[in-house]
């Protein structure tokens, strides 16, 4: 069983008292991990496949094609909803993609298919979304006839929320998850910004965004590298929604690797690690690839949280390419190159966070550290989160070169002063609740006056 050493803190208001306290997995979501099926993940991988191609504007047919592929998943979503006690409701949600000069010749239809995982408390109204994409494409991105199985981009990660619906939609939490497997990743990410604006639109409370694109390769093209114990999670540095005052702050507080997103993408490779066994996730500071995008970039791009959960090492002899035999290479996108037992885990890195965030109560507020004086101690304030009951506060540490968090101290008050300097270390709060989950970190704002 992985441990992770605490520094637990006792204070009045000043110096924290550390003693050591170890952090044990919790047995719901380590039983939930375990129930996720490799098999049924390669099931839904080579169904996906098998509609030959779901390029978004394939010609609408009953057995193969987008449209087909949409069915196949609305069709499972639809199949967990009676387990759900009435809390899991599914559908297409239908838009129209206006005709562009690169990958939309004409103003077209389409939709993305959505479940909806209604959360228990109505005074929370925190949305989490879970996402992959359904569309395929092959060598040449407009060619909607030619085959494009899609097995790893992106029927694995269409595979792994298929799987978390399941799963999740048995259990209840007091907020609310939307699982979803959008369209238009290949034709400019046109699903994911529709889902963007429209819950920009309509001001969702959206606390987090994990979008999972190629989730299922463990073996690479060129280095020959066979691992399938690392898994990379892209995250913005300098939002792409930074406003001059944020900028400002980053620039006082040189806070540019604690992004809302890089703090999410460090809690689930906290958590992750915490319940899945033989897989490091590894945080890659970048938003995405080089001449590469995924669907969490629309959601950034509108001041949201996301991330983008992709395995360590690519094939591109596997992907983007035309399904065929030359130089005794196999090029194509097909399920016999897919690793499902990597899958499983990846999927399960994705499931730990999502409960664990969904079952934690809202991040503090008003999250501040005291530069107001010369010091060798820190003073960190907060207030209440707005959703959800907290029995107690992390304060996070770390040295200013570390990419994670290497001490916490506990408290069930709204400040904290501890003996590490201010100027040698960053820091950050978080909420616990009764259960013991923890909610994202808040890096703090300095307080002037």
């Amino acid at each position: 069983m992985k441990k992770i050493l605490l520094l637990f803190a006792c204070f009045t208001f000043n110096f924290a008292f550390a003693q050591t306290q170890i952090i044990h997995r919790n047995a719901e979501i380590e039983k939930m991990v375990k129930e996720i099926s490799a098999t049924n993940l390669e099931k839904y991988v080579r169904d996906l496949a098998g509609f030959r191609t779901r390029h978004t504007l394939s010609p609408n047919n009953p057995k193969e094609g987008i449209s087909a592929s949409q069915q196949y998943v609305l069709n499972h979503f639809k199949s967990f909803e009676a387990a759900s006690g009435g809390r899991l409701t599914s559908f297409i949600d239908t838009y129209t993609i206006p005709a562009d000069s690169r990958r939309i010749p004409t103003d077209s239809q389409s939709g993305n298919v959505m479940a909806t995982l209604k959360g228990t408390d109505p005074n929370d109204d925190r949305v989490f979304i879970i996402s992959a994409h359904v569309d395929s494409r092959a060598l040449d991105v407009m060619n909607t006839e030619i085959d494009a199985p899609g097995a790893n981009d992106d029927g694995s990660g269409v595979a792994a929320v298929i799987e978390l619906a399941r799963i999740m939609s048995q259990k209840s939490f007091p907020s609310t998850i939307i699982f979803v497997a959008v369209s238009g990743e290949e034709q400019g990410l046109k699903g994911a910004a529709y889902l963007a604006e429209k819950a920009k639109k309509e001001n969702w409370n959206l606390v987090a965004m994990l979008n999972n694109d190629m989730i299922g390769n463990s073996n690479s093209s060129e280095t020959n590298i066979n691992d399938n114990t690392r898994v990379r999670i892209f995250s913005e540095g300098v939002p792409a929604a930074e406003t001059e005052q944020m900028a400002a702050i980053r620039r006082y507080t040189n806070g540019e690797n604690d992004s809302k997103s890089r703090q999410l993408a460090r809690y689930m490779k906290e958590v992750g690690e915490r319940y899945v066994d033989q897989l490091e996730v590894k945080l890659v500071y970048r938003n995405d690839r080089f001449l590469r995008g995924g669907d969490h970039t629309p959601f950034a791009r509108e001041g949201f949280t996301a991330i983008r959960v992709c395995e360590m090492n690519e094939n591109y002899y596997h992907q983007h390419e035309n399904v065929r035999v030359e130089n005794g290479i196999q090029y194509g996108d097909l399920p016999e190159f897919v690793d499902f037992e990597y899958m499983r885990k990846v999927t399960g890195i994705n499931l730990a966070s999502l409960y664990s965030m969904a079952s934690a109560p809202s991040e503090p507020q008003s999250v501040g550290i005291d530069v107001r004086k010369l010091s060798n101690t820190s003073t960190l304030r907060w207030e209440a989160p707005a959703k959800g009951k907290a029995k107690g506060y992390y304060v996070l540490m770390r040295e200013t070169d570390s990419s994670n968090w290497e001490k916490k101290f506990y408290t069930e008050a709204t400040i904290l002063t501890i003996p590490y300097s201010k100027d040698n270390y960053f820091f950050a709060v978080q909420s616990v609740g009764e259960n013991g989950h923890e909610s994202m970190a808040v890096f703090p704002q300095p307080i002037t006056r």
